[in-house]
């Protein structure tokens, strides 16, 4: 038996559902948004250790930045804690001038203090995704000499050659976050600076506050009713943990949830009248990895041949139908610099003869982890059949979200199925992911998948990355970009196959759900019911 426990909010019963021997039925609370979701991907909700899909979409609705991409349109940098700006490129200075007004859900004000302080907790903590802030030249000890408060104003200084819009982008990801000091340092442990509380708890001024999170479980946010832009409409929303497609189907057509995030093609065709699919194209691209600590995976005739060893036809066609779309580039499509053309297709009688005349020694056996979920042991099922035909043999290891993400981080893999989106909207976000590890040691812990996967990245490789980050003039900036991409679409033990689409199924009477290229850009202010 599965019980989906009563979720309160505000005293009221949103949820209640026992299978295998009945069916309570009732529909949702009016004001309250419950959606089932697989949520068991998350390892930390603190904005300076969220780096998974699900704690990016809590991040972007608890809190806010000083400059940020917002549900009104998630395409356009648009102010936020900060309402404007001036950039002087030649010093490498933005000075931005803080909103009057902003509270953060304690009641305390918004700061500049707090906009700055919250910058050196990131790198001073230096976990996950402080790199992403790091690249502006910063470190524990410059930080406070680099990001400083000064009346209503921050002022933020960057070491590099780096264009204004290249910062812009960085400044507006999820680490910089604006966090409430005050009532973050007051919950501080043993030098923590918050951290422990803040992966239990929230901290923010956005749209909505953190009410309750049990990992693999629950997030119950509700509506911060001071927002200083429109909405919320709702009074709050619950994710609920539910592994399981089939019962997110069950759940939304009996009306017990509101929003299904991870049904499959099949449930999508089936679904019942009254409930409204929506189509969301992602940056998130989807690949096949080999860890270079297996001495089986490291031969270039390896990777070349697993090129030609992916149905994507096939998959895209059936289990990933309306999910994903082919494409072999590193750069997700519908982006400025993306490479768009597929090059690979399933030949296996070709990566047969790249494996012979390389003198592999086959077979290989390899074990590749998986999420536990559709469609990831659907498609590790496919790899699995297609690639034993050439003598690659795959062991499938399914684990929650939070296991294979761990697993990955400490290189402890053989053969990765997994999936990256940009930190930030700028092409070098993915392209220091895929293209760059100029140190592959294993206490040099990178947040890339290169140096995840042990892949010494070749010394051009590593030039061109960083010479691309540098580049002045846009148009040749993105044509590098280009060249990296081929390059590590035609050589690389990283094997990109498809980008995601998701489909959301929802009640007919749900409006106004915003789901943007990234997860940073889900947003729930402006859903109705």
């Amino acid at each position: 038996m599965t019980n989906l426990r009563s979720v309160l909010l505000g005293g009221v019963t949103a949820l209640h559902v026992t299978l295998a021997g009945g069916l309570a039925l009732a529909d949702t609370p009016p004001g309250l948004l419950i959606v089932a979701q697989n949520i068991d991907d998350i390892v930390a909700i603190d904005p300076a250790q969220a780096y998974e899909f699900t704690s990016g979409e809590l991040v972007t609705n608890v809190y806010d930045r000083l400059v940020q991409y917002d549900a009104e349109d998630p395409t356009t940098l648009a102010p936020g804690l900060a309402t404007e700006w001036q950039i002087d490129e030649a010093s490498k200075t933005i000075t931005f001038t803080m909103r009057d007004g902003a509270t953060f859900h304690s009641g305390n004000p918004v700061t500049a203090e707090d906009a700055a302080g919250s910058l050196h907790r990131v790198i001073k903590l230096n976990l996950t995704p402080a790199f992403i802030l790091a690249q502006l030249g910063w470190t524990a000890d410059n930080v406070e000499d680099m990001v400083v408060a000064d009346g209503n104003t921050v002022t933020i200084r960057y070491d590099g050659d780096f264009s204004p819009a290249f910062v812009m982008n960085v400044l507006a990801s999820r680490p910089a976050s604006v966090v409430d000091m005050a009532t973050v340092m007051a919950n501080a442990l043993d030098g923590d600076m918050g951290n422990a509380w803040l992966n239990a708890n929230s901290a923010g001024s956005g749209p909505f506050e953190l009410q309750a999170y049990r990992p693999a479980e629950i997030i119950r946010l509700r509506a911060n009713d001071s927002y200083f832009k429109e909405g919320p409409k709702v009074e709050g929303v619950i994710l609920q943990h539910v592994a399981e497609s089939a019962t997110q189907q069950l759940l939304l057509e009996s009306g017990d949830v509101d929003m299904a995030r991870n049904l499959t093609p099949d449930q999508i065709a089936s679904l019942d009248d009254g409930i409204r699919v929506e189509t969301f194209p992602q940056a998130a691209v989807h690949f096949l990895s080999f860890n270079q600590k297996t001495d089986s995976l490291t031969d270039p005739a390896v990777w070349e041949a697993a090129r030609y060893l992916v149905n994507y036809e096939g998959m895209t066609d059936t289990i990933l139908a309306g999910q994903m779309d082919i494409h072999q580039s590193f750069w997700p499509k519908g982006f400025p610099g993306a490479v768009e053309d597929t090059p690979f297709g399933y030949d296996p009688e070709k990566a047969k003869q790249i494996l012979a005349d390389a003198g592999v020694d086959l077979p290989i056996q390899v074990e590749m982890d998986v999420i536990n979920a559709a469609p990831f042991t659907d498609m590790a099922q496919s790899l699995q059949a297609s690639f034993a035909d050439a003598g690659i043999e795959f062991e499938i290891l399914p684990g929650t979200g939070s296991q294979v993400i761990t697993k990955y981080r400490d290189r402890t893999h053989q053969a990765m199925l997994l999936y990256w989106g940009p930190d930030f909207m700028d092409p070098h976000s993915n392209a220091k992911a895929f293209a760059y590890n100029s140190d592959n040691s294993d206490g040099n812990y990178t947040a890339t998948t290169t140096w995840r996967n042990s892949w010494a990245v070749p010394d051009e490789m590593n030039q061109m990355t960083t010479a691309a980050l540098t580049e002045a003039d846009p148009e040749a900036r993105l044509d590098m970009y280009r060249t990296l991409q081929r390059e590590v679409q035609a050589e690389s033990p990283i094997v990109i196959m498809f980008q995601a689409t998701y489909q959301v199924a929802m009640d007919e009477d749900v409006t106004g759900y915003v789901n943007g290229a990234t997860s940073d850009f889900v947003f729930y202010r402006l859903v109705e019911k």
